[in-house]
């Protein structure tokens, strides 16, 4: 039984699907199973990870996990109750911010999900790390403002990335939790291209049938407005790591092709497939 921890998230619920179409048994563990709206295959657990002493059925007969955890969640309880459960196998959604090596990680993020891989191996389980940097899916954040016109606002137009399309995330994850050879690995995943944010406009534009422009605002501003409702050490770190790409091109990996056996989607697929999402 594999149990995935995020499944009604965007990387959480293609990755059940992934698996579901492999065959595989598929639990998922959620706060609200009735609204879940997972595949029929799915067995939907209700569970908290903010309280222990729910885990211990969604767990049962687990051998393989997949860990998708919203930022600074305390993963310690479920790691605990996975090992006393006997989950030989983990495999954790990472940050791609993780540098490997430093005493101190660079930022918060990074810290937080270094933080997190450390305690999975202290699990004994067989482990592998997912790094994301910037997924397709943080375009989404553009759709309320395209709603009012044709102009993205947003501070660090050249900064760059290689948005990885979030069902190629799952093609990989579920191929980890189900094939060998990927015990105490790590893998960066990446989309084919390194594109400004600017660019991505320009394409989601071509998707939408909209010719879409990018407007540069001062990003002090911006970092103040979004620390009155979001941790300010979280989005200073996220706008640093913005700033670090500008006008340089992103680090492409092969990891998706190596593991899937097939060429990562672009971002026009992406964008094509979420039409919907910016009607």
């Amino acid at each position: 039984m594999i149990l995935v921890i995020g499944a009604t998230g965007h990387f959480g619920r293609e990755t059940v699907q992934a698996l579901v179409d492999a065959g595989q048994r598929v639990r998922a563990l959620s706060r609200t199973p009735e609204s879940a709206g997972l595949p029929a295959e799915v067995e939907v657990v209700g569970g908290d990870l903010t309280r222990p002493s729910t885990l211990a059925p969604a767990l049962a007969d687990v051998t393989r996990m997949f860990v998708i955890l919203p930022y600074g969640m305390d993963a310690a309880p479920l790691l605990q109750a996975a090992t006393e459960a006997g989950v030989r196998r983990i495999a954790f959604l990472s940050s791609g911010a993780v540098v490997d090596g430093p005493a101190a990680q660079p930022d918060v993020i990074a810290a937080y999900h270094q933080g997190v891989e450390e305690a999975v191996r202290a699990t004994g389980a067989e482990w592998t790390f997912l790094r994301l940097f910037f997924p397709a899916i943080n375009s989404l954040s553009m759709a309320m403002q395209l709603k009012d016109g044709d102009i993205v606002r947003a501070p660090y137009g050249g900064a760059t990335s290689a948005p990885v399309h979030e069902l190629d995330v799952a093609d990989v994850a579920a191929a980890v939790l189900t094939t060998d050879g990927h015990a105490g690995r790590v893998y960066e995943l990446t989309g084919p291209e390194s594109l400004t944010q600017a660019e991505q406009v320009r394409i989601l534009g071509e998707a939408l049938g909209r010719e879409l422009r990018f407007e540069e605002l001062d990003a002090g501003p911006v970092r103040q407005q979004m620390s009155r409702f979001m941790d300010g050490d979280f989005v200073n770190a996220l706008f640093d790591l913005m700033e670090a790409t500008a006008g340089k091109p992103a680090h492409i990996d092969g990891s998706v092709e190596r593991i899937t056996g097939r060429t990562p989607r672009t971002y026009a697929q992406w964008a094509a497939d979420h039409v919907a999402d910016f009607s």
